[in-house]
Formats: C-alpha cells, sequence, structure tokens
C-alpha cells in the first residue's frame, strides 16, 4: 500500500522539480551574474538605491490597496451568499470569470474605459462629460481588485459556511446583538479564510507587470514591471533574478507570518 502510494507521488514530485524547484534555483543561481557574466553581489547592492527602494514601496503599497478593497468587497458578498438561495449558482457566477484569460480580462478593460468606451459614453450621456479613466491610479486598482475578488470571496465564503448555526442561535439567546455577534462570533470564526484570502490576493498583487503595463501605463512602477524590464528590455537577468529572489524571501516570510499556527479557540 505504501509502494502504491510512493509511486503516485512521482508525476507530482517531478512536476514540482522541474517547474518549481529548479526555476528557482536558476534565479538564485543568475542573480549572483552581471550583464557580462561576472559573479558579483551588485545586483543586491543596486537593489538598496532609492529608486528600488522607491520601486518597492509602491509594490507593498498598492498590493495593500487591493488587498483591502477585495476584503472590503468580498466579506459582504461571501457573507451574503452563504443567506441566499441558490448559493452554488452565484457561487459559479463569481467563479467564472477566473476561467477566461487574464490578458482577455485586461484587454476588456481597454474598451470600457477607454476615452470612447462604455464607462466614457455613459458619462457623456449624464453630462459629466469624457474622463481620463485609463492609465491612473484608481484604473490599476479597480481592474486588480476585479481580477483577484474570487480569490478572496471563496475561502471567506468556506470559513462562514463552517461556523456551527447553534452558536448564532445561543449568542441571541444570550442578548448580543447582530453587531456584536457578527464581532465577538463570526468574525473571529472567519479569521482563517480571511488570512486566506489575503494571501492568495496580496501574494501575487506584489508581482503584477501586466495590468501595470496596460492599464496604468507608465504611472505605476512596481517591482514586478522592473522584473519584466530587465529580462525582456535591458537584458539584464542577473538584476531581473536578484529582484524576484528577494520578492520570492518576502513572499515566504509573509505566508509563514499568516499561516495558521495550529487550533485554537478565536473566540474571546
Amino acid at each position: 500500500m505504501t509502494r502504491t502510494r510512493n509511486l503516485y507521488l512521482i508525476p507530482y514530485a517531478a512536476w514540482m522539480l522541474l517547474f518549481v524547484a529548479t526555476p528557482i534555483v536558476l534565479i538564485v543561481y543568475n542573480s549572483f551574474f552581471d550583464v557580462e557574466g561576472h559573479f558579483t553581489w551588485g545586483n543586491f547592492e543596486k537593489f538598496l538605491t532609492p529608486v528600488y527602494l522607491r520601486m518597492t514601496f509602491n509594490s507593498f503599497w498598492y498590493a495593500l490597496l487591493i488587498t483591502a478593497f477585495s476584503l472590503l468587497v468580498a466579506y459582504p458578498t461571501a457573507y451574503w451568499l452563504t443567506r441566499t438561495k441558490h448559493k452554488q449558482l452565484w457561487l459559479l457566477l463569481i467563479i467564472v470569470p477566473s476561467w477566461i484569460n487574464l490578458l482577455l480580462k485586461t484587454y476588456a478593460f481597454l474598451g470600457l474605459f477607454g476615452t470612447y468606451g462604455f464607462v466614457n459614453a455613459v458619462f457623456e450621456a449624464v453630462g459629466i462629460g469624457t474622463r481620463q479613466i485609463l492609465f491612473t491610479d484608481f484604473s490599476f486598482v479597480f481592474v486588480s481588485v476585479y481580477i483577484f475578488i474570487p480569490f478572496m470571496i471563496l475561502p471567506i465564503y468556506n470559513a462562514l459556511e463552517e461556523i456551527n448555526p447553534s452558536l448564532l442561535y445561543a449568542a441571541r439567546d444570550l442578548g448580543a446583538s447582530s453587531w456584536m455577534t457578527f464581532r465577538r462570533v463570526v468574525f473571529p470564526l472567519t479569521l482563517e479564510g480571511v488570512k486566506a484570502g489575503c494571501q492568495a490576493v496580496f501574494i501575487p498583487a506584489l508581482s503584477l507587470f501586466m495590468i501595470t503595463r496596460l492599464i496604468a501605463g507608465n504611472r505605476v512602477v512596481t517591482l514586478g514591471t522592473a522584473i519584466e524590464q530587465h529580462f525582456l528590455v535591458t537584458q539584464d537577468w542577473g538584476m531581473g533574478s536578484a529582484i524576484a529572489v528577494l520578492l520570492i524571501i518576502v513572499m515566504a516570510i509573509i505566508m509563514l507570518m499568516t499561516g495558521s499556527r495550529g487550533a485554537r479557540n478565536p473566540i474571546r
């Protein structure tokens, strides 16, 4: 039985080795070489310059905004889903957009937010006039939230579904108001779902580059766009790899800090 189970693990282990471990090793290796192929620590030293520190700040700031707005929209949505009829249908409608290619969704927003797009057409009809929507902080954050919001809704929804209804009934029997029940019972019991959703949004939002390039133009410059530039434009693979290595380390630290620390009673 154990031998059979180990045989089934071979394809998974081979996939992880070839497409996860090997690329990470290559990135770490390349990070120690300059454009001319000489060994150097200069790539990491260069990262500490004001330009890259500013990119790092931008990356964390926009990732935080995207995560916060996603949570503000996702939690009430997930809460409503648990109390509505046909919840499976609504869940399907939320999940289906995530099946569509990211590039196609991004180009759809280029049409919606463009000068002659649908949104500006509505603005013209109501007398507001044409507005510059594309290539702004608003458009970048809005599109990013739209892209990531299913990954925030699903873990929160699962956490809400796992709450024992008898706990809510007990809170009401003890005289707790709806707000107190939510604050002292519901929200603490869904913290693991909230943390999982924040991980699923914040970590990939740190390294966005395609949405940044197409929707925000040159207005938003993050570490993701810097990596893209170094690999595809300047051909400085060492610097691009160094930034990627530092991002991987940061992401690993975030996952360790926000990961579950074992079962415990969250209700105080």
